[in-house]
């Protein structure tokens, strides 16, 4: 028999041993330059973020996650079975209005929780299925039951003020009853209603395309700002944007959802863009006048529920009417 001598065998091993040897140094090499790799882009990717979340005072990706989220409930609640939208709704109206009145017991006014928690609660399902008669009602009787609750407390020594604190207490009710729970029941008669559902679809889709046309034009071109002692991060180039994108988003929904004119959708658009821009800044100003930056840290990247509802809620009223007029 023939067979390979036994010196070329050996060269043969140490041979395919090197090369083994050489690979698996290759390999490591090239691991180790991803990882250096890979530090390098999260430690760009990091900066960017700190720099962007320097710029607009909150985490951009946390906030845009929270986001989707919060549509994707909404839209659930409003295309599937209208009914959910009422549970969403009193979900959002008993956390804004506990977010407030918590605001506002901080800023030194007692403003009581507990009823006005509840009458926001029940005020949802009364509009939902009343009608505008039973929004109505539900909000009157909210601020009365309310009124009577802060009243009432002045019976313990623990917890009475002077007339004058009374006085400013009692404006804080009615505050919290009007900003929310009574601008909240818009939606709700509005999505009751026999197609009010796609209205409200279209006037918080506008509200949102305000909020980020406005938010992506003032962090790109941002120079001037438009009120710097109520909110020092609107510009005029963001107003700008955001009106650019409302207008476009109206007059597009106003065709294909709303099946209404182009020249409605312009109007329409324009509208919930200027109660959308007010309520942002009447919310500014009332954390402005309490101290506080965010109403609460419910959301995350976003403050509270309040924090994100500032132009949709005085936006609720206006569509309402529009749907009245040209539905």
């Amino acid at each position: 028999m023939t067979g390979v001598p036994e010196g070329e065998r050996s060269d043969a091993g140490d041979h395919e041993h090197s090369s083994r040897a050489e690979f698996r140094a290759q390999m490591h090499q090239r691991r180790v330059e991803l990882e250096r790799q890979l530090e390098a882009s999260r430690a760009q990717f990091d900066q960017a973020q700190e720099r962007i979340n320097a710029r607009t005072g909150r985490n951009l990706f946390l906030a845009v996650g929270i986001g989707v989220a919060f549509g994707g409930t909404l839209l659930l609640s409003l295309l599937v079975i209208k009914e959910l939208f009422m549970v969403f709704a009193v979900v959002v109206a008993a956390f804004s209005s506990s977010e407030l009145a918590s605001a506002l017991r901080n800023g030194g006014y007692r403003v009581p929780r507990v009823p006005t928690v509840a009458v926001a609660i029940v005020a949802v399902p009364v509009a939902y299925y009343g009608g505008g008669a039973g929004q109505l009602a539900a909000v009157l009787g909210g601020m009365l039951l309310v009124v009577l609750w802060r009243i009432a407390e002045q019976a313990s020594p623990a917890v009475r003020t002077a007339s004058n604190g009374l006085v400013r207490d009692l404006g804080a009710v009615l505050l919290v009853q009007a900003y929310v729970v009574f601008l909240a029941t818009f939606t709700v008669v509005l999505t009751a209603a026999e197609g009010g559902q796609w209205w409200t679809l279209a006037f918080i889709i506008i509200a949102v395309a305000a909020d980020t046309g406005a938010y992506a034009s003032g962090l790109m071109f941002g120079r001037h700002p438009m009120a710097p002692v109520i909110s020092p991060k609107k510009t005029w180039e963001g107003f700008a944007g955001g009106a650019l994108a409302s207008v476009v988003a109206g007059v597009i929904l106003s065709i294909f959802m709303l099946g209404n004119t182009w020249w409605f959708g312009l109007i329409f658009g324009a509208a919930i863009f200027l109660t959308a821009t007010l309520g942002d800044l009447a919310e500014s100003l009332i954390k402005r006048d309490l101290g506080i930056k965010d109403m609460s840290s419910w959301l995350p990247g976003h403050g509270g529920f309040l924090d994100r509802l500032d132009s949709i809620l005085p936006s609720a009223a206006v569509a309402f009417v529009a749907f009245r007029v040209f539905g």
